[in-house]
């Protein structure tokens, strides 16, 4: 098995991935969502000069900023999306698909499409957090 420094593609030199950032317009709501609903946990973060929080999910960081005129606009927006599955969206795997649709139902968040099988198997929803940028669950 290569590893990144031998892969003969890899040019950057690229071990993991790192973190995702949302841009979001109540960084405590998403604190909530992220924290307390999904289970990720907090993360400390750097002193920067603008909100946000980061938080983590195994090695990888989540990062959110509060929207600003440097950061931009919260959410995803409409952007003519007829197959929710083909558009921008973060999907995080779970342990047990049906545990996750009963904690989804019981913090009423809102579901987007499915539960659905995949092809392959594969169990997914898709739900929105609070911006609705687009999160699916899947086994």
């Amino acid at each position: 098995m290569m590893n990144a420094e031998s892969h003969p593609k890899n040019s950057f030199g690229l071990a993991a991935f790192d973190h995702v950032t949302l841009i979001v317009a109540d960084v405590q709501a998403s604190r909530e969502f992220y924290v307390d609903r999904l289970g990720m946990s907090e993360a400390e973060r750097p002193s920067f000069s603008f909100p946000g929080a980061w938080f983590q999910l195994g090695d990888t960081f989540f990062h959110i900023t509060e929207a600003s005129g440097l950061a931009g606009k919260a959410g995803w927006g409409d952007r003519g999306v007829t197959q929710i599955s083909r558009g921008h969206h973060i999907a995080f795997r779970t342990v047990n698909f049906d545990l996750a649709l009963e904690a989804i139902n019981r913090f009423e968040i809102e579901i987007a499409a499915g539960p659905q099988t995949r092809p392959d198997g594969a169990k997914q929803v898709y739900l929105y957090d609070p911006d609705r940028h687009l999160i699916e669950i899947c086994s």
